[in-house]
C-alpha cells in the first residue's frame, strides 16, 4: 500500500527532532487488512507546542487534547500527542488529559483492531491490545472494560456494528452485551449528525443495509425512532429488503424511507429535519414523491412525464422504484421508462436548455401582453408541443388557435 509522502515527512520530522512518532488507529488496521485508505493520523510523544513550531502550517483543531492538524502541500493529518482520557461527563470528550506512552494511549482508543501503531521509518507494527490477533480471529472487541468504552463515547456503539459489518467481523460476546446494556443511553449522548456520519460511512462502504439490521437487533434503532420500537426484527428485515436493489447512486435517506412506509411527504420532510439533513437530502425525497404519485396516477401526460425524467434524479428514482415491484416486473418497468425516455429526448433536451417551442416573443407577434395571462399560455403551448410531439412554433401556435386561446 503507497503512503502518503506528507505523512511519512511529518513522522521524519518528527523522529529527527528526537521524538517518537507513529501512525495511529485506523489506517493501521486497513494497512493490515491490505485495504486502501487515505486517513492517516499521526501519534506522538511531541507536546503541541513542539508540533506547532516544527511545521509552518498548523491548526489547533483540539489542542486542549493535545490534537493539532498539519498541513503539508494541501494535505491535512492530525498529529495527536500520546494522552490517557479521564473522566467522561458528556459521553464525547474528557474532563481531562495526561500526556503518556504510546502503551498508554493505546488503552483509551476504541477497538483493539483500531488500537495498533504504526512506525513508517521502521515498517514495525506497534500493537499493545493484541489487535493483530483480532484482526486475524475477525472479532470486534472493546479495549479493556467495554462498558467504560461504551460510557466513554456512546457513539461506539454504532462504529462497532458499522465496522463488523463493513469487515464481517464478530462482536465478541461482552462487547455485544455491553452494547445492548447501553443502546437505550445513545441519544441524546450523541448529537443525530454524528449517528447520521457513521450511516452515511456505511453507505460508502456498501453496508448500510446489514448495519441496519444489525442496530434493530442490538436495540439502538429503537432508540434513533421509537416509532419502530414494536417492529419485529423480521418486519425491519422485510422493510428493508428493497434496498439491497438499490442503485450506488441512491442516497441514504432513501434506504432509511422504507422502514416507516406509512410516512407520507409530510413526516418524511419531518424526519429529514430531525436527522437534520441538507437540502439535497430533502429535495430526493420531494423528488421521490412526486413520482410515486405519477405512477399512481392515470393517464399521464407526455409533458409531466418530460418534465419528470428531465430532472438528474429521475434515473436513481427509477430505479429505487423498480426495487419495490415483483422481480418478474422489473426488468419491463424499467425498459418501459426507458423507451419513454428515448421518445420524448428532444422535449427533454429542450428543458434541459430553457428553450421552449413557443416563446414570448410569439405570442408577442399575435398580440399577447406580457403578464399572467402570457405566462400560462407559455405552459399551455409547452404541454401541447411535449404531448403532440410538435417542434415548430406554428404548429403549437395553430393548436391554440382551435382551442380558443389565441
Amino acid at each position: 500500500m503507497e503512503e502518503h509522502p506528507q505523512a511519512r515527512y511529518i513522522v521524519e520530522t518528527l523522529a529527527k527532532a528526537g521524538f517518537i512518532a507513529y501512525y495511529a488507529g485506523g489506517w493501521v488496521r486497513d494497512f493490515i487488512l491490505k485495504h486502501p485508505s487515505d486517513d492517516i493520523d499521526i501519534a506522538t510523544n511531541a507536546s503541541p507546542e513542539t508540533i506547532q513550531a516544527l511545521f509552518p502550517h498548523t491548526v489547533p483543531v483540539g489542542i486542549a487534547f493535545g490534537i493539532i492538524m498539519v498541513i503539508i502541500d494541501g494535505h491535512q493529518y492530525e498529529v495527536a500527542t500520546f494522552r490517557r482520557d479521564f473522566e467522561y461527563r458528556d459521553g464525547r470528550r474528557p474532563t481531562r488529559i495526561e500526556f503518556a506512552t504510546p502503551q498508554e494511549d493505546a488503552q483509551r482508543r476504541d477497538f483493539t483492531i483500531n488500537g495498533m501503531f504504526y512506525d513508517p521509518l521502521q515498517q514495525v507494527i506497534h500493537d499493545f491490545v493484541n489487535g493483530r490477533a483480532d484482526l486475524d480471529a475477525k472479532i470486534l472487541r472493546a479495549i479493556g472494560d467495554p462498558h467504560a468504552r461504551i460510557q466513554e463515547d456512546r457513539l461506539r456503539m454504532i462504529r462497532a456494528i458499522r465496522l463488523s459489518c463493513r469487515f464481517h467481523f464478530q462482536i465478541e460476546e461482552k462487547t455485544a452485551q455491553a452494547i445492548r446494556a447501553h443502546a437505550a443511553e445513545l441519544l441524546p449522548a450523541v448529537a443525530v449528525e454524528r449517528i447520521w456520519q457513521e450511516m452515511v460511512k456505511g453507505h460508502n462502504f456498501h453496508t448500510l443495509h446489514p448495519m441496519l439490521l444489525q442496530l434493530h437487533h442490538f436495540g439502538l434503532l429503537k432508540t434513533i425512532f421509537p416509532i419502530l420500537s414494536h417492529v419485529s426484527q423480521d418486519e425491519i428485515k422485510r422493510r428493508l429488503l428493497p434496498i439491497t436493489k438499490y442503485p450506488t447512486t441512491a442516497p441514504v435517506i432513501a434506504c432509511l424511507l422504507p422502514l416507516f412506509p406509512e410516512y407520507v411527504l409530510d413526516e418524511q420532510l419531518a424526519l429529514c429535519k430531525q436527522l437534520k439533513l441538507a437540502k439535497a437530502d430533502q429535495r430526493f425525497v420531494l423528488v421521490l414523491s412526486h413520482a410515486n404519485q405519477l405512477m399512481s396516477s392515470h393517464p399521464i401526460e407526455l409533458y409531466d412525464w418530460a418534465h419528470f425524467y428531465a430532472d438528474p434524479l429521475a434515473e436513481t428514482v427509477l430505479h429505487i422504484s423498480s426495487a419495490h415491484l415483483p422481480t418478474d416486473r422489473q426488468s419491463s418497468f424499467l425498459q418501459e421508462h426507458k423507451e419513454r425516455m428515448a421518445m420524448l429526448q428532444s422535449s427533454i433536451a429542450r428543458i434541459h436548455r430553457h428553450d421552449p417551442v413557443v416563446k414570448a416573443a410569439d405570442l408577442i407577434q399575435e398580440g399577447i401582453k406580457p403578464g399572467i395571462a402570457m405566462g400560462r399560455l407559455l405552459q399551455e403551448a409547452e404541454r401541447i408541443a411535449i404531448n403532440e410531439q410538435l417542434e415548430e412554433a406554428p404548429l403549437v401556435l395553430e393548436r391554440l388557435k382551435r382551442m380558443g386561446r389565441l
